[in-house]
């Protein structure tokens, strides 16, 4: 019987934890912990995002600020608004949402907010930190999911894990942080993603698979061994009649053939989603306590 990994939980515990923190500094005079998102346009999935992170914020008691900008903003302005708030004490942490429209840099645009400010772990130099095991942001969805493993005692240590996907959010430093030489890593990494001509070959060794390639139900009963823990990353939106908002979200993982062969499998929704807003969080009161950089 498997165990399912419970997220919502584990993101509830956490979060009344960073309040309690965030409530101490408060009682001792200090300065209260401050997320800046920048959200460029109206896109649906990016404006449904920003009011999560903006309800969550609220609800430890972390400051939150909202900048707008028209889809058809310039890149320039864009990058002089990022330089303002770099250079803006009273803000600990930035984000700026992405997607980007086609007019901007995405790159650039990461490029240009001050690493320690950098709460999405995007930038290079926390990249390249996470990559040498040096303190660093470790990008929201990434640190969630070693949480997870963190809570429910799964052990890694010399562990098969297979990462489907190769994204700079997810496949890659999930690569990177199991196969870190820490208690929790020192696994043995692969990773496939779309010229992978033998995934199901490989899926079928690995003790942990962590599916992260947003194709809605790709990993099927046959491509996972008895007793693997399965991570589901992916997060489609298709249309349903079933659901009062005409639509429901679907994971990478068909989950009801391929939960009963595993030990542990996360939910979608409630598994990895809840942890990486509580991962930005804690990157936020992290920054305010200027922990990773010093």
């Amino acid at each position: 019987m498997y165990q399912l990994i419970d997220g919502k939980k584990i993101a509830g515990q956490i979060k009344e934890q960073i309040a309690g923190e965030v409530k101490k500094i408060k009682q001792q005079g200090g300065k209260i912990p401050h997320l800046a998102v920048i959200l460029v346009g109206k896109d649906g999935a990016s404006e449904t995002y920003v009011a999560h992170k903006e309800k969550a914020c609220h609800q430890v008691g972390i400051h939150f600020t909202l900048i707008r900008f028209e889809d058809n903003v310039s890149q320039n302005e864009l990058l002089n608004k990022i330089n303002e708030i770099n250079n803006n004490e009273n803000i600990d942490g930035m984000i700026v949402q992405l997607p980007l429209p086609k007019q901007i840099d995405e790159q650039k645009v990461i490029e240009s907010i001050d690493p320690e400010k950098d709460v999405d772990g995007f930038h290079p130099v926390n990249v390249g930190r996470m990559v040498i095991g040096i303190p660093a942001y470790i990008s929201a969805t990434p640190a969630g999911i070693m949480e997870l493993i963190k809570h429910y005692n799964i052990d890694t240590q010399g562990k098969s894990c297979v990462v489907i996907g190769r994204s700079n959010i997810v496949g890659k430093p999930m690569s990177i942080l199991m196969m870190q030489k820490k208690a929790l890593g020192n696994a043995t990494v692969t990773v496939c993603h779309s010229r992978t001509k033998n995934i199901k070959e490989l899926t079928l060794k690995a003790d942990i698979i962590i599916a992260a390639l947003g194709q809605a139900q790709f990993l099927t009963a046959d491509m996972v061994k008895e007793g693997a823990v399965v991570i589901d990353v992916g997060t489609t939106r298709v249309k349903s009649d079933k659901t009062k908002s005409g639509w429901k979200l679907l994971g990478d993982v068909k989950f009801d053939e391929v939960a009963p062969k595993c030990s542990y499998i996360t939910p979608v929704p409630g598994g990895v989603g809840p942890m990486t807003i509580v991962s930005l969080l804690k990157n936020t009161l992290l920054a305010a306590q200027k922990k990773i950089y010093n």
